[in-house]
């Protein structure tokens, strides 16, 4: 019998795994359209479907979504990083094919073709679900209160009895704590495509129970996503017009910076196409000093370009990660589309990131009164975790021998399916 559940809403993967003790878990796998996972890109697609009858939707989540944006160029309708709008009062639904979603309605859609995916595999017995989430949302003014309310909004309909919230570090540092030969004082980082958190905890052991006392948490909405956009900003934003200028009443205006702040979070690429701003830049096209940039600009909205974008970027950004130099390529931008990008460069682009993620952890040890001595092991984790330059952060204040990595994907879910399991639940909960 599943008692809990563990769900890792990551804003570019998703996990959920099932405890069936308080010592063993598995992730839950599914079989989709583009195969079989044990993580699902948080993703979704929407395709007319009139064999299903006048303005049905086919809904497909993952690279199932994926492949169907990639299959139908101009007819589908594709989101991702869904997270990323859950703590914002500006986000207030987008239109798809006619259809206003909220936050919450796009939170359920995901989650309930993941349990159409899961079939026969999944949990309906399970009584308890514990969800995670970042000590601090992503956005410039995130509202954790509306991210919560809308969390529970989606999680309610799918019929769980008692629904819990675990910071996403502390889940980790749980799953961290099974391996530990003796008590510790654990810090974890969890670097996910949003926020960056971390959490300081203290684990010992009392008659074979591991117990833990929180020591305290920090964090800041900045992580993978972020130094996307600076590749973006950097390497796509100038060849579509940032930096150009219209003309008005006779003078010389700078295209307005805020387009190619949407576009440079590639994710918000679906949204931007139905606001009022993406009307007001097919309208400077006329009065532009290089309106060819503007409608390369436009184009791409158009034409959805934001996953193959993202593709280009993740690319560029993994082979920075193990070598000095990369080539940079985004076919819809011709010539200009092939750039080499050098990790100085990068680390260049990034370093007022890395210097707000380094003041966070400042921020937690500062707080705690806690120094890099007292602090028995450092556990990094999740994607971003892998960048050169965030892992110098702690090379250069811990003992290597104190830093460990290890289940960038599931530490999460796998973690809070084990606090499910135990009865003194509330102390863990956010």
């Amino acid at each position: 019998m599943a008692h809990a559940l563990g769900l890792d809403f990551g804003t570019t993967n998703t996990v959920i795994a099932q405890a069936e003790n308080r010592e063993e878990t598995h992730s839950i796998r599914y079989t989709s359209p583009a195969g079989t996972s044990d993580s699902m890109r948080t993703a979704l697609s929407f395709l007319k479907d009139r064999q299903l009858g006048a303005g049905a939707l086919k809904v497909e989540a993952g690279q199932a979504a994926i492949r169907t944006f990639i299959d139908n160029p101009g007819e589908c309708r594709f989101l991702q990083s869904i997270k990323t709008f859950a703590a914002s009062a500006v986000f207030q639904g987008t239109l798809v094919h006619a259809r206003r979603f909220q936050f919450e309605d796009l939170m359920e859609v995901f989650l309930k073709r993941l349990e159409a995916y899961a079939g026969d595999g999944w949990p309906s017995d399970a009584r308890r679900l514990v969800a995670g989430r970042p000590v601090h949302f992503a956005g410039a003014s995130a509202d954790p209160a509306l991210a919560t309310t809308r969390y529970n909004e989606a999680l309610t309909r799918l019929g769980f009895p008692e629904i819990h919230y675990v910071y996403e570090p502390v889940a980790a540092a749980f799953y961290f704590a099974q391996n530990l030969k003796q008590d510790a004082t654990v810090l974890v980082a969890d670097f996910g495509g949003g926020t960056t958190d971390f959490s300081l905890v203290r684990f010992e052991t009392h008659g074979g129970k591991l117990s833990a006392r929180p020591i305290g948490h920090s964090g800041v909405g900045i992580a993978g996503d972020q130094f996307d956009a600076r590749i973006i900003d950097h390497l796509v934003a100038p060849e579509i017009g940032k930096g150009s200028q219209f003309k008005s009443f006779g003078k010389l205006l700078d295209v307005p910076s805020n387009y190619y702040l949407s576009f440079s979070r590639w994710n918000q690429l679906s949204v931007f196409k139905t606001m009022k701003e993406f009307t007001d830049l097919q309208s400077l096209v006329r009065q532009a000093v290089e309106p060819d940039k503007l409608e390369l600009f436009i184009e791409l909205i158009e034409h959805d370009e934001g996953y193959p974008l993202y593709q280009a970027v993740s690319a560029t950004k993994m082979a920075l990660s193990s070598a000095d130099e990369a080539e940079f390529r985004f076919s819809p931008l011709g010539k200009a589309g092939e750039k080499r990008v050098t990790r100085a460069e990068f680390e260049t682009w990034i370093a007022e990131d890395l210097t707000r993620m380094e003041a966070a952890l400042d921020q937690l040890l500062a707080e705690t009164k806690t120094t890099a001595g007292e602090i028995d092991k450092v556990f990094l984790t999740g994607g971003t975790s892998f960048v050169p330059a965030v892992r110098d952060i702690f090379k250069r204040r811990f003992a290597a021998d104190k830093i460990e990595t290890g289940g960038e994907l599931v530490s999460i879910a796998h973690g809070l399916a084990l606090i499910g399991e135990r009865d003194d639940i509330s102390q863990w909960t956010a």
